[in-house]
Parts: C-alpha cells; sequence; structure tokens
C-alpha cells in the first residue's frame, strides 16, 4: 500500500493543503482548469512523499543519500567550507529532477561531526559550478571506522529551501533520514579508499542503492 499512497514529508502538508484549496475555488469557475488543479495537486502529493527504505545495513557499503540520477563520478579535492581542500575524494553527484523523491539519508552508520550552511545562487543543479556557486548544505559525518563521509545538499534552479532535520553530534544509521530540498536539486557525497559501485547515467535509490564498497 505504501508503493501506492506512501506516506507525506512533513514539508508537504502545507504545500498540499494550499494545492487543494486553490483546486477548490477554480472549480467554481472552470472545471477544466480544476481539473489541471487536480493534476497538480496529485503532483505536489507525489513530490513530497516519504517512502519507508530498507538498507543493507552494512557499512562496508556506501548507499545512496537521494534518490536521481550519477551525473557525475570524479576525484576532487575535498570541500574548502570544511577545510577539506588539501585532501582528495571520489564524489558522485545525484541530479534529482522534480519527479524523483528529495528525501535524503545517510549513505552509513556514523555521527555527524560538522554541519555547515552557505547561502548562494539558484543555478541548474546539473551544472557543475553550483556545486560552488548555489545554496547548499554540508554535513561531515564520521563512520564508525573513523572514515570522513561528505553529505553537500544543493539547491537548483526551482529549489528554494534546503531543509536540515539532524544535528551536530546526532549519530545516524545507515539509510537514516538526513533532510531534504524542495523541488529540482542535486546531492554530492565525497569519500575515499573505496571501490565504486555507482555508474555514471545510473538511476538511484536513496538508502537502497549500493554507491561504494571497502
Amino acid at each position: 500500500m505504501d508503493n501506492i499512497f506512501p506516506k507525506l514529508h512533513k514539508e508537504g502538508y502545507k504545500f498540499l493543503a494550499i494545492s487543494i484549496i486553490i483546486m477548490i475555488i477554480i472549480w467554481f469557475f472552470s472545471s477544466l482548469l480544476a481539473t489541471l488543479m487536480l493534476l497538480v495537486t496529485i503532483w505536489v502529493y507525489y513530490f513530497f512523499r516519504d517512502p519507508d527504505r530498507i538498507s543493507i545495513g552494512d557499512n562496508a557499503f556506501l548507499v545512496s543519500p537521494a534518490d536521481g540520477l550519477i551525473t557525475d563520478i570524479t576525484e576532487i579535492n575535498g570541500p574548502e567550507e570544511l577545510n577539506l581542500e588539501n585532501k582528495k575524494f571520489t564524489k558522485i553527484s545525484i541530479f534529482m529532477n522534480v519527479f524523483n523523491c528529495h528525501v535524503n539519508r545517510t549513505p552509513i552508520d556514523g555521527k555527524i561531526e560538522e554541519i555547515f550552511y552557505k547561502p548562494g545562487k539558484f543555478l541548474n543543479a546539473s551544472l557543475d559550478k553550483a556545486s560552488k556557486e548555489n545554496e547548499r548544505n554540508y554535513y561531515k559525518i564520521i563512520s564508525s571506522k573513523g572514515e570522513e563521509i561528505i553529505i553537500v545538499q544543493i539547491a537548483g534552479l526551482i529549489a528554494r529551501r534546503i531543509v536540515c532535520e539532524v544535528n551536530k553530534g546526532q549519530n545516524l544509521s545507515q539509510g537514516e533520514r538526513i533532510g531534504m530540498i524542495r523541488f529540482g536539486s542535486r546531492v554530492d557525497i565525497f569519500f575515499n579508499n573505496k571501490k565504486i559501485l555507482a555508474k555514471l547515467g545510473q538511476n538511484v535509490t536513496a538508502g537502497e542503492s549500493l554507491l561504494a564498497k571497502d
């Protein structure tokens, strides 16, 4: 049943309510426009869905932090915002379109050592420069084995709010929710010393798809 009518993320209730109210008002003037608004309302519900996910439960693997399309896999210096610019990481970028589930999850068991919010622009999240110029939120997670795993939520062209649902010092289980981004956006994950399992152009599922392993 959850596959047909998944539960709604708390961020979605007010948007769904607004959409329903507008649809009812429009109905008095035009049944055709109201029908179109009904489709918008269904999309709003679908966008803010928050289905349960089952992770592998094995910290030898990194699971995807987001639903979406893998648009980049590269070796790069770490984020300067976390003072990691002199350390090499593998970065995987996952682009979320407006039809993907936008709830983000932790790829591994660990403790949040740092959270850093950076205001910025709202360029198309699929562009490389979005990593440097767009509004974004950084999570530095230290795994049970002492590994540094970095998650970056990047706002996109339509997205205007990054939602963080965890706190510094909080312990997380693999696949646990950490937040969401409203509308089209992107998530980057930084890690090192792992074999990459993901492929460019692959569609992945947050909390379930395997990106890398020890």
